[in-house]
């Protein structure tokens, strides 16, 4: 006999039919155009339910941005502990993982331009999407803290800031790549991080 859920496995259940079936609602007609009835029938619960489980749409959409930034975390992650930070293989695998987002995330990266423009005009939006975005940047903190202990950093060098220009760098080639994918080798994101690394040691040095 098969096993009935707990309220909390049915709870998870439900908000991850609901994130699935707001991904493709958003695709097919963008955030603006999309609606909560549409993606609760595509889910096939009620608005209500829908409510139950995120406060608005713009929460439904902060918390598709905030999964796929927990992926990519997660990646660059594995490939770090699976090769070791600074070595050859993990610099490839995290540019790998760059050209990766570029090249096959087209779709959502048009949604997250929509989202940023409307979050522009929305305060109360934009904080929302500040908060989430501080969120996974505490992730990050921690491989990059871990990163500059490896190479041997300063302890006066702030990890918050570096973490924000690693983010930026990715943001930026990611940006770039998919204006013009031949400026934007496999290779670059890793080697922006080793000058990035670089200067910082010999800012250290010439202090």
């Amino acid at each position: 006999m098969r096993r009935r859920l707990t309220r909390a496995e049915t709870k998870a259940r439900t908000r991850a039919l609901l994130l699935d079936a707001a991904a493709r609602t958003f695709a097919r007609k963008g955030f603006t155009g999309a609606s909560v009835e549409e993606i609760a029938e595509a889910a096939g619960f009620s608005t209500g339910a829908l409510y139950s489980n995120f406060s608005s749409k713009e929460a439904l959409f902060l918390e598709l941005l905030s999964d796929r930034r927990r992926d990519r975390l997660a990646a660059a992650a594995q490939a770090l502990d699976a090769h070791g930070a600074g070595t050859g293989e993990a610099v490839a695998e995290l540019g790998r993982l760059l050209v990766d987002v570029a090249d096959k995330d087209i779709e959502f990266a048009a949604l997250q331009a929509e989202f940023w423009l409307y979050a522009i005009r929305n305060p109360r939006v934009m904080d929302a999407l500040a908060a989430s975005v501080r969120e996974s940047h505490q992730a990050l903190e921690g491989l990059v803290g871990a990163a500059m202990a490896r190479r041997g950093a300063p302890d006066g060098v702030c990890v918050e800031e570096v973490s924000t220009v690693v983010a930026a760098l990715f943001i930026g080639l990611v940006r770039q790549r998919r204006i013009d994918p031949d400026c934007v080798s496999e290779e670059l994101f890793g080697q922006a991080l080793n000058w990035l690394f670089t200067g910082i040691n010999a800012a250290s040095d010439e202090g």
